[in-house]
């Protein structure tokens, strides 16, 4: 399970603190799949990375009993002298997992090609963000944090991405923000709407898409 209790998060900003939202309160089970609603700003992303653990939240407590992914697409881990392979090795250590029997599944899933042995630094956005997509299969996590992963290359490589996720792991808890309605309708069987510094879960997608609408600033 995963489990967010009166979850709260403030930014310091050269005009004062600024709240993005406070008293979250958000759980997901083993293989449930939850979407999070929200204009653009709202703090959907800055939940994700609470969950992760990219970030720690102001107040409030995340709760982590089942291994969760860092936000997919997203590559702001790496470090930018390794190459792709030395980055895979060492967050392979990191989560305990082989990364020599991994090899030749990232080399060929992200297609990078010879950049797959250059500094990462040298790797465009999409090259990053493959490069991280690529490496977060090969470790067995029991839930995906998807943030607009869709966004991630082009169709087929979008394509291999679903394929990948969504089939083959199909049986793992995912918590996804889009804006795409259809994806979210299409992979999740709940969702919840932050608003106005605050979450709301609902029992299904419609539920929060009616929400959504009503509460739209």
């Amino acid at each position: 399970m995963i489990k967010l209790t009166n979850v709260s998060k403030t930014y310091e900003t050269r005009t004062g603190p600024v709240t993005i939202f406070s008293d979250v309160n958000l759980s997901v089970t083993a293989g449930q799949k939850v979407g999070v609603l929200g204009r653009n700003g709202a703090g959907k992303s800055t939940i994700i990375r609470l969950i992760s653990g990219a970030e720690m939240p102001t107040s409030g407590r995340v709760e982590r009993r089942m291994s969760v992914s860092w936000p997919l697409a997203f590559g702001g881990a790496f470090q930018g002298a390794l190459t792709g392979l030395d980055n895979l090795r060492f967050i392979s250590r990191v989560y305990g997992a082989n990364a020599e029997d991994k090899v030749g599944f990232v080399e060929d899933f992200s297609e990078l090609g010879t950049y797959f042995r250059e500094p990462v630094r040298t790797y465009s956005s999409g090259m990053r963000a493959r490069l991280a997509f690529a490496i977060s299969m090969v470790v067995e996590f029991d839930c995906f944090l998807i943030d607009e992963i869709v966004a991630v290359g082009d169709a087929r490589f979008t394509e291999k991405c679903r394929h990948e996720l969504f089939e083959k792991r199909g049986d793992r808890a995912m918590i996804i923000v889009s804006h795409d309605r259809e994806f979210i309708r299409q992979h999740c069987e709940q969702a919840a709407v932050l608003t106005g510094g605050h979450l709301h879960q609902f029992a299904s997608v419609e539920e929060a898409y009616q929400f959504y609408g009503e509460h739209q600033q």
